[in-house]
């Protein structure tokens, strides 16, 4: 449409897949934004990566419009903003940026909104400070502890040279951040456009990642912690080897099949939004245990990090998505290791052997 809004019901019936059900037959176009209900739009921005957009979301506050998170800090990013702010958003103010998480799809441009509005910045604590941690990171030569740490998973000169290079890429797709944030926390209520929203935190796959969930209608804002499609990475960093973050993981996913009704509306921040959210939280737990029951059976001869990922992927890992491969596989490996159903032994090379100890019987 001109204004670049789409109609509020969906033009066609809904789609059924896996469970799901998904109400509008196909996202936002770039620069559009499609009517979730009369107070709430959903809006795309395009990422140069595998993952290739993060939706986002406003929702009409007052006399502007609260956002929810932000996208790469990129030109093509700060672009699309401006059409979205000019066309749909109707040239009205941002009268607050909220963001999920701290991962760069999420609040790369939250620093660039928030002063060009004047507007707060509102996260949880956990996410906020480690944002800025690896922003102060950003341009600094690699610690040799990360070496260390990627040696230790297999990986081999060449590859612990890419890490060195690599490092300290944070800042280049995040606009500097304000100094100063609001806090939200686990069961607090956001007044947002004089309605409530309830905080809802999950761990795993970031430290404090927040879901809002607006109980007067069912709407869930979802962030990385509910996809419908694919399962959020869950990492273990040089930061903190020995984190547990997939036992994290499955216990927040656990404990949200007892908060949200089967009926809510779930608003991912990739693919489409999705109603089952009971089934897709089993499915993500599910998957998970599947894949460690294959991780056990392939420790039963020793193994580094770098060959258990034939066990937990599904497609070769090459060389873009290493990184969160081998945090991935660390994080299963730890899971184990935290239960006692693995051993790990370092070799005088500096390289962890993985041995499974006690497998957990066959359901």
């Amino acid at each position: 449409m001109a204004d670049g809004l789409a109609v509020t019901e969906p033009d066609g019936p809904a789609r059924e897949e896996r469970g799901l059900t998904y109400p509008w037959p196909s996202p936002p176009a770039s620069g559009e934004a499609v009517e979730v209900t009369p107070d709430i739009r959903w809006m795309r921005l395009a990422m140069p990566m595998a993952l290739n957009h993060i939706n986002v979301y406003a929702v009409r506050d007052g006399a502007g419009w609260a956002l929810i998170d932000t996208g790469l800090d990129l030109p093509a990013g700060r672009e699309d903003w401006e059409r979205l702010l000019a066309g749909p958003l109707e040239g009205q103010p941002v009268t607050r940026v909220i963001c999920t998480h701290m991962h760069p799809d999420h609040i790369g441009l939250a620093g660039w909104l928030c002063e060009r509005f004047a507007a707060p910045l509102v996260m949880t604590r956990l996410e906020y400070v480690t944002a800025r941690m690896l922003l102060a990171d950003t341009g600094r030569t690699a610690p040799e502890d990360g070496a260390v740490f990627y040696r230790a998973a297999g990986w081999d000169d060449d590859q612990v040279e890419g890490y060195r290079t690599g490092y300290g890429q944070f800042g280049r797709v995040v606009s500097p951040m304000p100094t100063g944030f609001v806090r939200m926390r686990e069961g607090d209520r956001l007044s947002i456009g004089g309605q409530d929203w309830r905080v809802v935190v999950g761990e795993g796959h970031s430290p404090e990642h927040a879901c809002l969930w607006r109980e007067s209608d069912g709407v869930v804002l979802g962030g990385d912690q509910i996809l419908p499609k694919i399962s959020s990475n869950v990492s273990v960093w040089p930061t903190e080897p020995d984190a547990d973050p997939l036992g994290d993981w499955l216990g927040s996913l656990e404990r949200m099949k007892t908060v949200f009704p089967d009926e809510v509306l779930v608003l991912p921040s990739h693919g489409e939004p999705f109603r089952g959210v009971q089934a897709r939280l089993e499915g993500l737990i599910r998957g998970h245990r599947t894949a460690l029951k294959r991780l056990e059976r392939t420790l039963r001869e020793p193994c580094r990090a770098v060959d258990v990922f034939s066990a937990l992927f599904a497609r070769p890992v090459g060389d873009g998505v290493r990184g969160m491969a081998t945090g991935e596989s660390l994080a299963h490996l730890n899971y184990l290791l935290h239960r006692g159903r693995v051993s790990r032994r370092r070799d005088a090379d500096g390289v962890d052997w993985w041995t499974l100890t006690r497998q957990e019987p066959e359901t």
